[in-house]
């Protein structure tokens, strides 16, 4: 006979019985939100992933608070810490994955609080560089010092880890200056909400890529869009042509030769389960663009993306990013000639001076100037991508320098491109006030100047006459050239921030070389007063500063900073011989003078030689007291303090 159950054991067996139930019900909806965010992060759909981590962690978090867990035995266990910590950690790099820095620094906070590392020993660097994305840059440098310091492996996560301590100092030092540069987001209709990116100017029109919503097709696809330089027409979505098998894909990132006639762009489309990226170029032939043709496999190698073409204003060359083999890693910068029809005839990467192990992208090239500008994350800058310019001299690229902030932030910037109307006007792409995309940006540098006044050395007199060369300081390039006038002013209009070095030269003064960093123009001169030293051949100068303690030869530190001044004077006029004389007052004998000077001139060369200087430039001469500038003593026999200090000098006389 069946037992009889009392209200009492009813009661726990119908517990049991809905705990069962709900708590099977609340799983199977966990895990489904946990499956469907570990295959979207297997796809890298990193926002998809996001939103179904978070759902599973919440989920999670809602049954543990509302469910009793029971053991076959009664008694209630802990659920399962390391899955709540698994969502947690994957729900913060899918937000970093897709550039949602806020978001990320909340959950890898979650992760570290809980786990400290123990599991998941890159969440400290992760969440550092979030932190520098953020601009808070002091906690930033506190947790990647830290992950440093804990990190026990010399591989690529350390590096990256040393790399972004720089890139944290870096953005303090330009975060903390005053830009001469004014950066600010293009309105409506140009951002529309999604990506806009990648926008140029060609003849009357503005070309740029968005991820507008495109009603046709009910879905955000990535299109090219044009719109009038004149007026305030909305932009429309540019046609093309594709191949039947081709119309799903996505398109953008253009660039046309100076005609206007012939266009390259970047094509996206699956290749099984993997997105491609190929380049494309189409002509304009009777007021109709080509079906646009891929171009060969020079560019486009078999299996490897190809992207972000940019031709030159003749036509001639097309630069472009590709991840096939033959870089220096990742997405790296390539070149190709281009034959009359504007196919590629070979393919040529920029190597490693402009390309590193992580990725270069946005390449553009100025004919004008010589210069590369494009966007990397592989040299020192603010965070994520930054731009940075390279100058071309005979083929050899210069070490490149970063733009610096305003134009480059905490964040992404890519795609600078400038105004061909107006040379101090350009456009970027940044997602520095975005949480995911690409918005359009139009920057402006302010009106700067390199200006001046000349004197003479001896004089303290205005010097005019002189020829002032404003030289680009990467390219050697002489830029601008004037004459100082009676008032002895120079003046240069400049970029701001860009490096440059200022030529002074003069028959019968040493020409000086003065580096030179374009400003704002103020109240104040821009840089200091700048002197030329007269010389005659044979006749010595009297080299300030140069002192030795009593009785030794060995320089002191403020003898050396007088001796750089010779230095960059030999630097500055390399065909120039120059001796190096010492002389003494009277106390001593004549021929313990004569050594002596003899030690302290040599000792003044060999410091000068050990700075670069050829030994078949300089000699050394002691001269004791033989020429001396003053009286050692009084009329009346007394000592003279001051002729004794005028005759303990060091001299330099240029020589034939």
């Amino acid at each position: 006979m069946p037992k009889i159950l009392n209200p009492v054991e009813m009661k726990i067996l119908y517990a049991i019985f809905c705990t069962f139930f709900i708590s099977t019900g609340v799983f199977a909806q966990y895990h489904t939100f946990k499956s469907k965010a570990d295959k979207a992060f297997e796809n890298k759909n990193y926002y998809e992933a996001a939103y179904y981590y978070r759902k599973a962690v919440e989920d999670k978090k809602s049954s543990q608070a509302k469910i009793p867990f029971y053991s076959s035995a009664g008694t209630q266990k802990k659920p399962g810490h390391g899955e709540y910590l698994y969502n947690c950690y994957h729900l913060a790099e899918s937000y970093r994955l897709y550039e949602n820095y806020s978001q990320a620094i909340e959950w890898y906070n979650k992760v570290l609080s809980e786990d400290n590392g123990y599991n998941y020993p890159y969440a400290r660097l992760w969440y550092g560089i979030c932190l520098r994305a953020g601009q808070q840059f002091h906690e930033a440098l506190k947790q990647l010092k830290q992950f440093v310091i804990l990190y026990k492996h010399n591989d690529a996560f350390a590096e990256l880890g040393n790399r972004e301590i720089a890139n944290c100092y870096f953005a303090e030092k330009q975060y903390s200056g005053h830009p001469a540069t004014e950066i600010s987001k293009m309105a409506s209709p140009w951002n529309a909400g999604g990506g806009d990116y990648a926008l140029v100017r060609n003849k009357n029109n503005y070309w740029f890529t968005s991820t507008r919503f495109v009603a046709n097709d009910k879905k955000h696809l990535n299109k090219i869009y044009t719109a009038p330089v004149q007026g305030a027409a909305e932009p429309t979505v540019f046609e093309l042509n594709f191949a039947d098998q081709e119309k799903n894909g996505e398109y953008g990132t253009i660039s046309l030769d100076s005609s206007g006639k012939r266009m390259y762009l970047t094509r996206w489309y699956r290749q099984a389960a993997k997105t491609m990226m190929a380049i494309y170029h189409t002509e304009l032939v009777n007021n109709t663009w080509s079906a646009p043709q891929k171009l060969n496999n020079i560019i486009n190698a078999e299996g490897f993306n190809a992207l972000q073409p940019f031709v030159t204003a003749d036509g001639k060359r097309l630069f472009f990013v590709s991840d096939k083999p033959g870089g220096q890693g990742g997405d790296d910068i390539w070149v190709s000639n281009l034959d009359d029809t504007g196919n590629p005839v070979d393919a040529v990467n920029l190597g490693k001076i402009v390309n590193t192990p992580f990725d270069e992208q946005s390449p553009l090239y100025d004919n004008e100037h010589q210069r590369l500008v494009f966007s990397s994350k592989g040299f020192t800058g603010l965070g994520g991508f930054d731009l940075f310019e390279s100058l071309s001299n005979n083929g050899q690229w210069s070490s490149p320098a970063n733009l610096g902030y305003p134009v480059n932030s905490s964040k992404d910037d890519l795609y600078f491109y400038p105004d061909p109307g107006n040379k101090s006007k350009f456009y970027i792409s940044s997602d520095r006030e975005s949480e995911c995309c690409l918005n359009l940006f139009r920057g402006e540098f302010k009106q700067s100047f390199i200006t001046g006044i000349l004197i003479d050395c001896d004089a303290g007199k205005p010097l005019p006459g002189v020829k002032v060369s404003l030289v680009d300081s990467m390219s050697k390039q002489t830029l601008q050239q004037l004459t100082t006038g009676q008032n002895a002013v120079y003046n240069f209009e400049a970029t701001a921030n860009h490096a440059y070095k200022v030529v002074f030269e003069k028959s019968g003064y040493l020409t000086k070389v003065v580096p030179a960093l374009a400003r704002p123009r103020t109240d104040t001169l821009i840089n200091p007063d700048i002197c030329l030293q007269e010389f005659k051949i044979n006749k010595p100068i009297v080299i300030k500063n140069i002192l030795y303690d009593f009785n030794k030869a060995d320089l002191r530190p403020e003898s050396k900073i007088a001796l750089d001044g010779v230095v960059a004077a030999m630097n500055d006029n390399p065909l120039i011989k120059i001796e190096l004389g010492s002389h003494t007052d009277s106390i001593g004998s004549d021929t313990y003078n004569l050594k002596l000077s003899q030690k302290r001139a040599q000792s003044c060369v060999d410091y000068i030689i050990s700075k670069g200087i050829a030994k078949s430039r300089i000699i050394a001469k002691g001269y004791g007291e033989s020429i001396p500038k003053a009286p050692n003593s009084l009329p009346d026999g007394h000592d003279d303090p001051a002729g004794r200090q005028l005759n303990r000098r060091t001299e330099f006389t240029v020589k034939q």
